[in-house]
């Protein structure tokens, strides 16, 4: 019988329909009525004085609310993996100082809560208050002696890494496993590990899950399916780019190796378990699922199953799918239910991402109502074994209560965790199970894994953490979901506005596209391919140009992609009087009549996505989603400034003596001549414009030489939405007809984006001008630089790294160009983003699958590979990706560098600098901030490191306008990151940001002496 089809359910369906729907269910009196007074047994034995957990103490003594919570999660993030002791000494000042952990006496009798209690109220009492954070470590080590203190910090996290860990490897796992009354817990053990970011990632974990599962295999014993043990895989550990546009080699690599560990399993006859992953990677997970489950090597065997997460809205049609899938195979499959763990990590990724609802509940009510409506769903598929995964004492009564026989499923727990709560069910309910889920790792390897157990369990809405506080009412801790929701128009949370909505009032979120869903990416490819043929001729809007048609090529394979006549000196001067004729209507114009125009051309460009988008990848290079971020960027360009307009260009009236008016305008300044770049043909082109206009100025555009096409589309959608056609000027041409331009005397500003070297022409073309001082808005480019601590998570390091530099081919301004690795990890992070860097896959932008697209043009592909030959005969080179021989390709190349201040240069394009930096003292750090500084750029920086007086201090110095700390230095967001830097990478004010507007407006104050016609009025009149 074949399988069923491809999983596929609506996304982000509203949260109103499905609470609708589980809220009329139909009510079971009998049922429950059983269910309160086995959960009220339940949680008296979690609150018991011997019933919470050392997990739990840990949790009610340092609260998640308070300073002392935060620092302790902090410090077991990143304690364990830095290697070097002066950064592990700044990390545990760092921490220490952020709350008084010498009150948390060690009056507990859990050995978690002592240990951590004397570790570091011990180290707190060492760093007193009023110390100044340098003379810190001094101090501690003329008291006690740094050695002491940093064995006992440690010490510390690696027994709370004890306590969520059952062995750190499998074989001490194995043991301890056995140590336990097996007969009372069955056990699935969980390979800890981030996922793979390299191809010797994913050999190495398919290795040690392949080894695990043959040594439990021969612990295993004799007992049958169920009650026998079993192993959990991630699929991202299985593969580098497990991500939904690399599908196609997903199935391809990925199926292979997920089958070959199912089949080892099957020969022990474990369970095998699949873990679920994010949102986005749910179709292509049980894509993969679905493909190996079909295999006939594993018929007959019921070890096989997977995570479902009750989070997720698409949960219900989850169980549905695999329901499906068991029947079609004839075989039963073990499902475990969990609630979710990264569900802020789902509500940050669909605000990002511009969707239209979130993916996941917003409300925990709404959770809990779903799993029960998930968990019965299990219970009534005849070919699913139901493994219920919680520590919530009403949701297990529930189950009981709803389950009828106990043999028909189990219960898991956390290792570590629920063990109280789960050894009152078991000797309670006759035939019941537990399960326990076991990390089994390296304590190094656990500590991403624990913050977030931690985090998740310790937060204000979790039950473990709220029944561990005594000040939460019973009754509070029992309220049904059903009673918390009460009504359909109640499931969402109030306070977390939709996606859509996250920036209002001031504007608009714009409509992005989840490549998870595979409906929404059929539906943009689909518009794509259908899209009108765009624009094959562009020519200047005014005038009559001489100059001859220059033919267009695609970066991509030299295709033809149309044709550009570019304006003469007598074209450029004509649109210079059409626009000043333009510019007086054009100001009288009401502000909000402006606004509402520059909105409606946002709309347009949503509504245009296909045409834009594909011209955008044939005439820019860009990949399918570079061109999606750019097209949705010039749609927050123009909501944001419609908006600040609306704020800025109302009329004012100001403070004054009395019998006086005073009233400020701001109001348009003339022509504004608006130069933009290649690099960004769309967002770039269209904010210029889009400020200029509705600030009230005539606007004269001359786009990039590369990009002609795609400028003269914008300029239509614009006319489209209502801006006058001899208000806005379109000029395409050279440097020449640029240099004209901002020298014709008409002009009232330029805002110009590019190359230093040009950016400085045009303010000595307008230093030099005998006529009125007009403003430059001005943003170049950058030496823009990461730096990386020993704190930093390395993983987290190189997916930022490899997006910052090589996402765009590297031809951002704000694009990575060099990476300060602090030398006591520098060998192995260089190893990590080397075997990343292998995984990019350099191609035809067009095909979803490709990462790094095309240079723009000739000329940027011989000056790059030039410069590349310079470096490699000087053996430098320590990495060189592949690249496709026809067409503009130029390789990720990673250059040696001896130190960071030997760049001296911005080099365009998918070339990396890495040098090295001593963490001697924190001093050290300084003079690196120094060193990158004296390059004379000051646009973009990164930052890793978990110590936040670092971040304080490079926030104090940092020689760049935009500052990035733990995450990647690309793709600022609309009125959230103004973007632009200063000193040679620009002018200010930020695009995006809130003072933008006001370059391009000039003010005007009315002043009125209202007592000349007689006295004041209003203060002769005014009561007492």
């Amino acid at each position: 019988m074949p399988g069923p089809a491809p999983f596929h359910a609506p996304y982000a369906p509203a949260d109103e329909e499905i609470a609708a729907q589980l809220l009329s269910a139909p009510f079971d009196a009998e049922r429950s009525a059983r269910v309160e007074p086995l959960a009220r047994r339940l949680l008296a034995a979690v609150r018991a004085p011997k019933g919470m957990g050392h997990v739990e103490r840990l949790l009610q003594e340092y609260s998640l609310s308070t300073r002392e919570g935060l620092a302790l999660m902090a410090l077991a993030e990143s304690l364990l993996r830095v290697p070097d002791d002066s950064t592990l000494d700044l990390l545990i000042v760092d921490k220490l100082a952020l709350g008084a952990f010498d009150r948390h006496a060690p009056a507990s009798d859990a050995l978690l809560v002592q240990a951590t209690a004397f570790a570091l109220g011990l180290s707190t009492k060492i760093f007193a208050a009023e110390e100044t954070p340098r003379g810190l470590v001094a101090q501690a080590a003329r008291r006690l002696g740094m050695p002491a203190l940093r064995g006992a910090a440690r010490q510390a996290m690696k027994l709370m890494g004890g306590h969520f860990v059952l062995g750190e490897t499998i074989d001490e796992a194995l043991s301890r496993a056995s140590a336990d009354d097996a007969r009372r817990w069955r056990y699935s053990f969980d390979m800890l590990g981030e996922g793979a970011r390299s191809g010797a990632d994913a050999e190495r974990y398919f290795a040690a899950y392949a080894a695990s599962i043959a040594a439990i295999g021969a612990k295993a014993g004799s007992r049958a399916l169920p009650e026998r043990p079993g192993v959990s895989v991630k699929l991202s550990a299985l593969h580098p780019r497990f991500e939904p546009l690399s599908r196609e080699r997903v199935l391809r690599e990925l199926a292979p190796r997920l089958l070959a560990l199912a089949r080892l399993a099957k020969r022990h006859d474990l369970v095998f378990t699949v873990d679920a992953e994010e949102a986005d990677r749910l179709e292509l997970s049980l894509d993969v699922i679905d493909a190996v489950v079909a295999d006939p090597s594993l018929a007959g065997w019921d070890g096989f199953g997977l995570a479902i997460q009750a989070y997720q809205k698409r949960a219900a049609a989850v169980i549905d799918h695999v329901a499906a899938l068991a029947e079609a195979h004839g075989r039963r499959f073990m499902v475990r239910l969990v609630k979710g763990a990264y569900w802020d990590t789902e509500i940050k990724r669909a605000q990002e991402r511009g969707l239209a609802d979130y993916p996941v509940f917003t409300r925990k009510a709404m959770t809990d109502l779903n799993y029960i409506a998930c968990a019965d769903r299990l219970l009534a598929a005849p070919r699913i074994f139901p493994q219920f995964a919680t520590h919530n004492a009403l949701t297990v009564a529930t189950i009981v209560a709803r389950a009828g026989d106990a043999s028909a499923y189990e219960f898991q727990r956390l290792h570590g965790m629920g063990e109280e709560l789960f050894e009152a069910l078991l000797a309670e309910e006759t035939g019941a199970r537990c399960r326990v889920y076991a990390p089994v790792g390296p304590h190094r390897d656990l500590l991403a894994y624990l913050v977030r157990r931690l985090i998740e369990n310790g937060a204000n809405s979790s039950f473990v953490a709220r029944a561990a506080d005594v000040a939460t009412p019973e009754s509070e801790l029992l309220a049904p979901p059903c009673a918390i929701i009460g009504e359909a128009s109640r499931a969402r949370h109030t306070r977390l506005p939709s996606p859509a909505d996250l920036y209002r009032p001031l504007r608009a979120n714009s409509r992005g596209v989840e490549f998870g869903d595979r409906e929404a990416i059929a539906a943009l490819l689909a518009e794509r391919d259908a899209a009108p043929a765009p624009i094959a001729a562009a020519t200047p809007s005014a005038g009559h140009s001489g100059v001859a048609p220059r033919e267009l090529r695609s970066p991509i394979d030299d295709s033809r992609v149309g044709s550009v006549t570019e304006a003469d000196a007598d074209a450029a001067r004509a649109a210079m009087a059409a626009a000043s004729r333009a510019f007086p209507a054009w100001e009288a114009t009401p502000f909000e009549t402006r606004a509402t125009i520059i909105e409606r051309a946002a709309d347009l460009v949503e509504a245009r996505r296909g045409r834009l988008i594909a011209l955008l990848q044939e005439e820019g290079g860009k990949t399918l989603d570079d061109a999606l971020a750019e097209l949705r960027e010039a749609a927050d360009l123009c909501r944001y400034y419609a908006g600040q307009a609306r704020l800025l260009c109302a009329e004012e009236t100001l403070s004054g003596p009395t019998g006086e008016a005073n009233r400020l305008r701001r109001r348009g300044r003339g022509v504004f001549v608006c130069i933009s770049p290649w690099n960004f043909p769309l967002a770039i082109f269209l904010g210029q414009i889009a400020a200029a206009l509705v600030a009230g100025n005539a606007a004269v555009a001359k786009p990039a030489e590369q990009t002609p096409l795609i400028a003269q589309e914008a300029v239509a959608l614009l006319l489209e939405a209502g801006v006058p056609r001899e208000a806005l000027q379109y000029v395409p041409g050279d440097g020449a007809i640029g240099a004209a331009l901002v020298a014709h005397p008409q002009v009232a500003g330029v805002v110009f984006t590019g190359s230093t070297a040009a950016a400085q022409s045009v303010h000595r073309a307008l230093a030099a001008s005998d006529g009125p001082i007009v403003p430059l808005v001005a943003e170049t480019g950058g030496v823009n630089a990461m730096i990386v601590d020993s704190t930093a998570l390395l993983e987290q390091v190189v997916d930022d790294v490899l997006v910052s530099a090589f996402r765009s081919a590297g031809q951002r301004c704000s694009a990575l160009r060099l990476l300060c690795l602090q030398e006591d990890i520098a060998e192995t992070a260089l190893a990590m983003l080397i075997g990343a860097a292998q995984e990019l896959r350099v191609g035809d932008p067009r095909a979803l699958a490709t990462q790094v697209g095309p240079v723009i043009d000739h000329a940027a592909q011989a000056r790059l590979e030039e410069y590349l030959a310079l470096r490699r005969a000087e053996g430098r080179v320590l990495y060189a990706g592949a690249a496709p021989q026809r067409g503009r390709f130029v390789a990720p190349h990673i250059i040696r560098l001896d130190r960071a201040g030997d760049l001296r240069e911005e080099i365009f394009g998918p070339v990396l600098h890495v040098a090295r930096w001593r963490a001697g003292d924190d001093k050290d750090f300084l003079r690196l901030v120094e060193e990158i500084a004296a390059n004379g750029f000051g646009l973009t920086m990164g930052l890793h490191t978990r110590i936040e007086a670092r971040i304080r201090a490079l926030a104090e110095m940092t020689p760049a306008g935009n500052l990035y700390v733990n995450r990647n230095m690309i793709g600022a967001v609309v009125g959230s990151q103004p973007f632009g830097g200063s000193r040679m990478s620009g002018t200010g004010p930020k695009a995006g940001g809130p003072d933008y507007l006001r370059r391009f407006l000039r003010e005007e104050t009315v002043t009125i002496n209202t007592a000349s016609f007689g006295g004041d009025a209003h203060l002769l009149a005014m009561k007492e």
